[in-house]
């Protein structure tokens, strides 16, 4: 028997609110078909006060696919401070005091490029394909914290005919120290990118579940393969421009504990957006990343590939 639910769209081509879901019982595989129906419309969706625990989180996620883990970011030096290794930290709580992480906290460092609109685990062997992020504990109203979504599914229907035929054949190389050391250009200047880890992707890619063609582009490109680097460096400009026009963007305000948002990250790229709260209120929020079940989830990086790239 199917669920009843509302829905409440956010944007005009995506992103929603969906409510009348009872997480009080675990969810059964019938729910979870109606649930991820409107996921791979929409490619974000608000789930507010679940009351989710961090068992209950996990076992949800489960049903999206396999779930990625933090131990490559334990084996890079990472301390975890969260009871399962599914739960990724992407909150702003220093793990040895339970309290505000400082600002200077190399952790806090490089979560600056999350600033910048990105799809997770693009630079992995095998990318992500669902991000189901739980507030546990959010800043005071008014204070910031809230997370941005743009439609790279939109943005590339709307491109140019000619720029679309360009774009076709093309391969992005991913890499997280790129993005990383373009949001801290000074603190990583040391940082000799070329030398490190990047993944393959092409650059336009067919979302499965919805039918619909894909930009699949964010701040981990450092340049398209068989490009020059003037003309590669613009075509990214190009596109980083493109994707961050208002008309493909939704800010979406984490209202109380318990919040959710599932969002596609082969639909959609996000963003955190920051604010008064960073250094001063606790900020718990607590990701499951689920690896890509799609038939390209490993890109051009070879089949069955398992590397992870990891970063204290």
């Amino acid at each position: 028997m199917a669920i009843s639910y509302e829905i409440k769209p956010l944007h005009p081509t995506f992103a929603c609110e969906l409510s009348g879901i009872d997480f009080s019982e675990p969810i059964t595989p019938t729910q979870y078909a109606e649930i991820r129906k409107v996921v791979d419309k929409y490619g974000v969706v608000v789930i507010r006060n679940t009351g989710l625990t961090d068992e209950a989180h996990i076992e949800f996620s489960r049903y999206f696919g396999d779930l990625d883990d933090v131990t490559p970011y334990q084996q890079a030096g990472r301390t975890h401070r969260l009871p399962y290794k599914e739960l990724f930290d992407a909150g702003n709580i220093d793990p040895v005091t339970n309290g505000v992480a400082a600002m200077t906290d190399a952790t806090v460092i490089g979560n600056k490029a999350n600033a910048l609109f990105h799809v997770d685990s693009s630079f992995n062997a095998r990318r992500a394909g669902h991000s189901l992020l739980l507030a546990r504990e959010i800043p005071p109203k008014g204070t910031g914290g809230a997370t941005e979504f743009s439609d790279s599914r939109t943005a590339y229907e709307q491109l140019p005919e000619d720029l679309k035929t360009k774009l076709e054949p093309l391969i992005g190389y991913h890499s997280l120290f790129h993005s990383r050391k373009t949001a801290m250009p000074e603190y990583f200047k040391d940082l000799d990118v070329e030398k490190l880890p990047m993944s393959k992707h092409k650059l336009v890619q067919l979302h499965e579940s919805s039918g619909r063609k894909n930009l699949y582009f964010a701040s981990y490109v450092h340049h398209l393969e068989g490009v020059d680097k003037e003309e590669s460096d613009s075509l990214i400009k190009q596109l980083t421009e493109h994707v961050y026009k208002p008309d493909y963007r939704v800010t979406i305000d984490w209202e109380q504990p318990g919040d959710l948002i599932i969002w596609d990250n082969t639909s959609v790229m996000h963003r955190a957006t920051g604010g008064t709260y960073e250094g001063k209120y606790k900020r718990d929020m607590r990701r499951t990343t689920v690896k890509d079940m799609s038939s390209t989830k490993y890109g051009l990086n070879g089949e069955g590939s398992d590397w992870r790239v990891g970063m204290p």
